[in-house]
């Protein structure tokens, strides 16, 4: 299934570096548009396959938290499910390719609102248009991750 929303960088440093900024969750938080904070549960204290999270997501003056879990934590991919209200709501990946300056990063998101539970989000986020907003937001992330990491 194609993703609802996707971009990719080429970035000029080590693949390892990418992981680790997309895969902390403060890292995270200082890369994304929506993503401010999150906390691992549990007492997990790094990405790792099965370890959830609970994430602080903030759009102007609206403010919502989602619990996500992570599916994926390898040096070419991290991903997580995320939920709200025990309701399944996106997936996010991160995929990151070495190549021979660096790597090749795609961000991608995946919309798993029921229909009936879209109208309660938009509400809640402020978005009416979830993929324009989420492609707009990419962008963002990836610009930040490449100044980031190439620093």
């Amino acid at each position: 299934m194609q993703p609802d929303a996707h971009a990719q960088i080429d970035v000029a440093a080590p693949a390892d570096r990418v992981y680790a900024l997309v895969s902390d969750l403060p890292g995270l938080a200082t890369l994304s548009e929506e993503f401010q904070r999150g906390s691992w549960l549990g007492g997990v204290t790094e990405a790792k396959v099965g370890a959830r999270f609970r994430g602080a997501n903030r759009r102007g003056v609206r403010w919502w938290s989602t619990v996500s879990t992570v599916t994926d934590a390898e040096p070419t991919r991290f991903a997580f499910d995320v939920r709200s209200l025990g309701l399944p709501v996106s997936r996010w990946q991160y995929d990151i390719e070495p190549t021979a300056t660096g790597c090749r990063v795609t961000e991608s998101t995946w919309d798993r609102r029921p229909a009936w539970y879209r109208p309660i989000t938009i509400l809640a986020t402020g978005v009416s248009d979830r993929s324009t907003q989420n492609q707009r937001n990419i962008e963002r992330t990836l610009a930040r991750l490449k100044q980031a990491a190439e620093a």
